[in-house]
Parts: structure tokens; sequence; C-alpha cells
């Protein structure tokens, strides 16, 4: 009796498009295989063919890489992205740092305090004021 093995979250599963390859795979293989015959068919009769051979697999390995190679669901370039960000672009030290709500609303019942003291207080501003322009400032208008 044949067996197949069903994956339980079917998110993983990833759609093939030729020689049961994905198009990511596809694309970053030709890319390999162009960079990679040219350059060994020129390095060829100059240097040998077994180290043409080795510069060949070398120049086409990092795209080999970029095609197969994934971890927890992300591709190579996201690692190295998220790796440079951390080891070279951010700050060393990040402190946590919170929003304290509690003092939010101490600050905004502080100022509800100041506002309603400055209402209960303050006294009609006179049209003489506000002709002469001093209806500005408001000092003058708070009983002390």
């Amino acid at each position: 009796m044949a067996y197949v093995s069903v994956p339980k979250d079917l998110s993983t599963v990833k759609t093939k498009v030729v020689f049961n390859l994905t198009k990511r795979q596809l694309i970053c293989f030709s890319a390999a295989l162009a960079i990679g015959l040219p350059l060994f068919f020129f390095t060829k009769d100059s240097v040998g063919s077994s180290v043409a051979t080795l510069i060949m697999i070398f120049s086409m390995l990092p795209l080999f890489m970029f095609a197969i190679y994934e971890k927890h669901g992300q591709p190579l370039e996201l690692i190295l992205k998220h790796y440079i960000e951390v080891r070279f672009l951010k700050p060393k030290k990040r402190p946590y740092k919170t929003n304290n709500f509690y003092a939010v609303i101490m600050r905004q019942d502080k100022l509800d305090e100041e506002v309603k003291h400055i209402v209960k207080h303050a006294k009609t501003i006179p049209p003489e004021a506000i002709k002469s322009g001093k209806a500005g400032n408001k000092s003058c208008y708070i009983k002390s």
C-alpha cells in the first residue's frame, strides 16, 4: 500500500512550476547558469579547467543558496537583511521604553485642573482691552 504524507499546514506547500522547481528556484538557477557557464568557458583556457571549474562553482554558489536556503519560512535575502540591520544599522543598546499610561492620565488631570482654575477665577474681558490690543495678556484678568 502506498503511503503519502500530507502536511498539516498547507501554507508551507509551495507551487511547483517546471521540473518540480518553484518559480524562485527556477529564476535563481537560471541566473547561476547564465553567470557560471560563460565564466567557465572564458577562464578555462587561461587558468586550466580545474581552476575554472572552482571559479564557476564559487560564482554560482551564492545564487544556489538564495534559491534553496530557507529558515523558519524566511528566504536567505530576508535573513541577511535582518542580520545587517541588527549588526550594523541599528544601535547596539536599545533600551525598552514604555508609555506610562498613568503618567499621561495624571498630566491630563493636572491640565484640566489648571483650566478649571483659570475659568473659575477669570473675569470677562472689558471691551476697551479688546480695542487696545491688550486682550492677549490674560494674566491681568485673573484674580489672585
